[in-house]
């Protein structure tokens, strides 16, 4: 068979080309279940069949006519056996974060007209529920988990019937790969959410230059590890490459779990954000903060290696010589923390700071960055696993079959069968974005060597201080993020006289640093108003502004008591700073930076 042109294709390709083996594999009562290929395909036609049972399908064929099928779940096997069975009856998949409040769920299901909703638990159905009285086109919520009173997903299953199963083979030879996958809305940040039309084709060929530019080959035999949700196009994505290849997706039971998934499948491969990365750094750091004596000089030793560590240049024979001590005595307890068997971790979705990409490949972790929105289905550049191939700071070369201009201004415009057919019922927004056939990406960026991409700021994010000198916020929050007492940063200033920031402390690091210099355990509140705190800080800010411009660098900073998160507004489901939202809510505190 050839490579899959469609979607769904990636059943039968996997089927044709690696025979009865595991495709996915998820806990259920405490031990992993295994879903073979066959069992997949199997399970997928008879749930398209039931689906056409109810009605659902193409009908006239039009991005509008065709029936929407939201689903909004965790990662496990019923999520892509959904994706599988909707994209077989020609119907479209629009999937949903979890963490979507009630407003912007109602908007996506009444925008997309959706008929039918999956949902994976009590608090999202409840959550469906109470706004489904507003949405006139949704005719039942089915459920993954078995639930009182609510249909089970597999009673869909049930309505198969042999005339429908017999249907639907004639209904999937005529899905063209111009064909409408899957509408996937924004996250909203900046107004109300814009659904991104995806066909197959857009996604099928941004996985096959995706392959051929970071080489798996055919890998039956590797195992990966899915914990990003599949709401987001990054992940969904990856999970169809790793089906294209063989390569067999175990669902983490959730993102509490993942340090212990790690450990029982010791995976091959896993995607990441920046975010989770930096989760893992300072859990790390926070340990090696403990240590005492001799422990404690040997870690911070291995570290500061690791942090000078380079993907091109050599550091010389007495620091290889160094760093291979240090993966011996040092680094190999951090890869065993991630199953000890990893041969590739690849981010996206938002910047890496440099240090952490350094420090992970120099402890024999092997990072890969890449970029891309979901507009462009989404991969743009990828650094790359051959010698020479990964440059750490930038997001690698172009993937086959991308094209990429920049602009006057540095933005980033790509053209090529990945970009999105459209917004969906929104062709003013579609005009905007793709001009002449160049997707413009709203990044901003610079090549280095002619080769690799560096993404330097988003446009939007770029302000002008009341002395009318442009800022780029991200690469000076990067900057401070380096220091492993910075747990996040926001960098203000737009229209006032100097620039300002707002820090969240890594408070661990800095408890333990508390710790060592013999000084009171204090709570947060109180933390952040210690003078000795505040000297840390003003030091560390310091040393940051002589890295940088005069007009860049931050005068004065608030340290905050709290975290940023998803649950508290600040985040976006993909981890990204919600800039706008994060303003409003500490703008006393932004005030007092320009008091």
């Amino acid at each position: 068979m050839n490579k899959p042109t469609r979607l769904f294709d990636c059943i039968e390709y996997q089927v044709q080309a690696f025979g009865e083996k595991t495709m996915f594999a998820a806990k259920e009562g405490g031990q992993w279940r295994k879903y073979s290929t066959t069992e997949v395909k199997a399970t997928a036609n008879k749930f398209s069949a039931g689906l056409l049972q109810l009605g659902v399908g193409a009908n006239e064929g039009t991005d509008e006519g065709c029936d929407k099928i939201a689903i909004i779940s965790n990662n496990r096997p019923e999520w892509l056996l959904t994706d599988f069975a909707v994209q077989q009856t020609g119907a479209v998949l629009v999937p949903i974060y979890p963490t979507t409040n009630p407003n912007e769920l109602q908007f996506i299901l009444s925008d997309a007209q959706v008929k039918y909703i999956f949902v994976s638990n009590r608090e999202l159905y409840d959550k469906v529920k109470s706004i489904s009285g507003f949405v006139t086109s949704l005719k039942n919520i089915y459920s993954f988990d078995k639930l009182e009173g609510v249909d089970h997903w597999t009673d869909v299953l049930d309505m198969a019937s042999p005339t429908k199963i017999a249907e639907l083979a004639e209904i999937k030879a005529n899905i063209s790969e111009t064909h409408l996958a899957t509408i996937i809305y924004t996250s909203g940040t900046t107004g109300t959410p814009k659904g991104v039309m995806l066909t197959h084709k857009n996604i099928c060929t941004n996985i096959q230059g995706t392959i051929k530019s970071f080489p798996f080959n055919d890998r039956p035999d590797y195992k990966s590890l899915s914990f990003l949700p599949l709401n987001h196009i990054f992940e969904k994505n990856v999970v169809y490459l790793f089906m294209t290849v063989g390569v067999q997706i175990y669902f983490a039971e959730s993102l509490e779990t993942i340090g212990d998934n790690l450990k029982e499948i010791k995976p091959d491969v896993f995607t990441t954000v920046p975010r989770l990365l930096e989760k893992v750094y300072e859990k790390i750091m926070a340990k090696g903060m403990e240590l005492e004596g001799i422990k404690r000089k040997l870690f911070f030793w291995a570290v500061g290696l690791a942090q000078r560590y380079d993907t091109v240049k050599s550091g010389g024979a007495f620091y290889t010589m160094q760093l291979a001590l240090a993966n011996k005595i040092i680094f190999t307890k951090w890869r065993e923390a991630l199953g000890g068997n990893i041969k590739a971790v690849v981010t996206g979705g938002a910047a890496c700071q440099e240090k952490l990409l350094r420090t992970f490949n120099g402890a024999g972790i092997p990072v890969f960055e890449g970029y891309g929105p979901t507009e462009n289905s989404p991969v743009i550049c990828l650094n790359r696993m051959e010698p020479g191939g990964n440059v750490l700071g930038t997001v690698g070369p172009t993937i086959e079959g991308v094209e990429i201009k920049l602009e006057a201004d540095g933005e980033i415009c790509v053209r090529g069968t990945s970009v999105m057919k459209g917004y969906y019922k929104r062709p003013d927004l579609t005009a905007e974005t793709i001009i002449n056939g160049w997707l413009h990406t709203g990044d901003i960026g610079t090549w280095v060597n002619d080769r690799f991409l560096k993404i330097t700021d988003r446009k939007k994010e770029l302000f002008k201080t009341s002395g009318g000198k442009y800022v780029a916020p991200q690469p000076i929050e990067n900057r401070l993020k380096a220091s492993s007492f910075i747990e996040q940063v926001i960098v203000v200033g737009p229209e006032r006289k100097f620039v300002g920031a707002l820090i969240v402390p890594s408070f661990s690091n800095l408890k333990a640093w508390m710790h060592h210099h013999h000084m009171d355990e204090l709570s947060n509140e109180e933390l952040i108003h210690h003078p000795k705190v505040l000297e840390k800080y003003k030091h560390i800010v310091e040393e940051m502004n002589q890295q940088i411009n005069h007009v860049e660098q931050i005068k004065k900073f608030e340290l905050l008591p709290r975290e940023w998160s998803i649950e508290s507004g600040e985040m976006t489901p993909k981890m990204s700073l919600k800039r706008k939202i994060i303003m409003e809510k500490y703008k006393d505190a932004i005030e007092r930076i320009y008091a």
